[in-house]
C-alpha cells in the first residue's frame, strides 16, 4: 500500500482527497510509523479551508455564530488561549447505530461530513482542540492537523461501540490537539476511568502544558462519560475518579485546569454538582452566557431518534476560576438555525454543538483559591 500523504501545498486537494477514503486503522498506524509528520511540509490553513469549501460547494452555507465578549475592559498581557470542545459524532455511529431518523444518509457521507468538521475547526482557529467520538484519527485528523502545527494525542475506548458496526474505521476515543508554536508539552496522562473500583470503557486525557508567551503552566483535560439514562450513579463515580486524577496532576489546583467533555449529564445530575463543588474551584464557562451567569445553555445537543426528540445540555468547558478568566465564548446555534429536522444535517456535521472559549490568565498568579 502506498502511504504518501503529499508534500506540496500547491496540490493540497490531493492531500485532502487521500483522507477521504478510510482504510484499516492498522494500515494508517503503519503509515505513521514510516512518515514523521514533523518532516512533512506544513499546510496553510487558508488553503485547507478553501479546499474543504470546494468539496462542500453543493451543500448549504455554514451557520454563522458570533462570539460574546464576557470581560469588557479587562487588560491582559498575553494573547487569549482559544479552547474548542466538540463531540464530532463518530462516523460509524452516525451511519450505523445512532438512528437519526430525520437526517438523510446522504448528509452523513464521510467525504463531505469530514470537510464540515474541518471547516468548523479552521474557521474558529483553536489553540487547543478537544474532541470526543473520534474514529478517523489516523487517516484524517492526525495527518492533517499535525501539518497545521498541532501536536496530537489520541486515546481510544477499549470496547468502542464503533467496533460493532460493519465496515468500521476502528475504535472511537478522545483526542487533544494543541499548537506547538504556543505551548510545550510537560506531561501527558491517558486515564481509563474507574467506577466503583472497576475499570470502565470511558477514558480521559490530561496534559500539562507550558505557555511559551507567559511561562505559565496549566492542565488541559478531555473526557467522554458513560451515556444513557439510568447510568447517573455510574457517571458520578467516573466523575469522582477523574477529579481525583486531576487533583493529583494539578497538585491540588496549584496548576490551573481546563476540563472539556461530553459528560452525558444534565446540570441536574450528581456528576455536575461534583465538578461545581470540587476543591479544584471549577466553574462552567458557558454559564457566563446566561443573564445571571448562573445558568447553563438550554441545549448543547439536539437530535431526533426513533424514541423521539432529544434536546439536552451535556457538553461543558470547566475552568479554574481563581486562575483563569473567560474573555469570550462562542454563541450557540438558535432553534431557527438548527431547523425542524435537528442535528446532524447537511448544514452541520454533528449532533453536538461545538463550544469555543477564549481564556486569559489571571494577572495575579499567587491569588489564593
Amino acid at each position: 500500500a502506498v502511504c504518501s500523504m503529499g508534500n506540496s501545498t500547491s496540490r493540497l486537494y490531493s492531500v485532502l482527497a487521500k483522507t477521504l477514503s478510510s482504510g484499516a486503522v492498522s494500515q494508517h498506524q503503519d503509515c505513521l510509523e514510516q512518515l514523521d509528520s514533523a518532516q512533512l511540509d506544513p499546510i496553510d490553513p487558508k488553503d485547507l479551508l478553501e479546499e474543504c469549501q470546494i468539496v462542500l460547494q453543493k451543500r448549504p452555507p455554514r451557520f454563522q455564530r458570533n462570539f460574546v465578549n464576557l470581560k469588557k475592559n479587562t487588560a491582559s498581557n498575553h494573547r487569549p488561549i482559544r479552547v474548542m470542545q466538540w463531540n464530532i459524532l463518530a462516523q460509524a455511529l452516525g451511519e450505523g447505530k445512532d438512528n437519526f431518523v430525520q437526517c438523510p444518509m446522504e448528509a452523513l457521507k464521510w467525504e463531505e461530513r469530514k470537510c464540515l468538521i474541518l471547516e468548523e475547526i479552521l474557521v474558529y482557529k483553536p489553540d487547543i482542540l478537544c474532541l470526543q467520538e473520534v474514529d478517523h484519527y489516523f487517516d484524517t485528523f492526525e495527518p492533517l492537523l499535525s501539518r497545521l502545527g498541532y501536536q496530537c494525542t489520541f486515546f481510544p475506548k477499549l470496547h468502542s461501540p464503533c467496533l460493532d458496526v460493519e465496515h468500521n474505521n476502528g475504535p472511537d476515543g478522545c483526542a487533544t490537539f494543541f499548537l506547538k508554536e504556543r505551548f510545550e508539552l510537560i506531561s501527558s496522562a491517558n486515564i481509563r476511568l474507574t467506577a466503583m473500583e472497576l475499570k470502565t470503557n470511558q477514558v480521559a486525557i490530561a496534559q500539562t502544558l507550558k505557555c511559551h508567551e507567559t511561562g505559565r503552566l496549566f492542565c488541559i483535560a478531555v473526557t467522554h462519560l458513560k451515556a444513557r439514562t439510568g447510568w447517573e450513579r455510574f457517571r458520578s463515580a467516573q466523575g469522582c475518579d477523574l477529579l481525583q486524577n486531576l487533583k493529583n496532576i494539578t497538585q491540588g489546583a496549584k496548576i490551573p485546569l481546563i476540563v472539556c467533555g461530553d459528560f452525558n449529564a444534565e446540570p441536574t445530575e450528581e456528576v455536575y454538582r461534583e465538578f461545581s463543588n470540587s476543591s479544584l474551584n471549577l466553574n462552567s464557562a458557558y454559564k457566563l452566557l446566561s443573564p445571571d451567569g448562573q445558568s447553563e445553555p438550554p441545549y448543547t445537543t439536539w437530535k431526533i431518534r426513533p424514541s423521539g426528540e432529544c434536546r439536552h445540555t451535556l457538553d461543558y468547558i470547566w475552568y479554574s476560576q481563581h486562575a483563569l478568566n473567560v474573555t469570550s465564548a462562542l454563541g450557540l446555534l438558535t432553534e431557527e438555525q438548527i431547523g425542524p429536522n435537528r442535528l446532524p444535517s447537511f448544514n452541520y456535521p454533528s449532533d453536538h454543538l461545538s463550544l469555543v472559549c477564549d481564556f486569559s490568565f489571571n494577572q495575579d498568579p499567587d491569588r489564593l483559591l
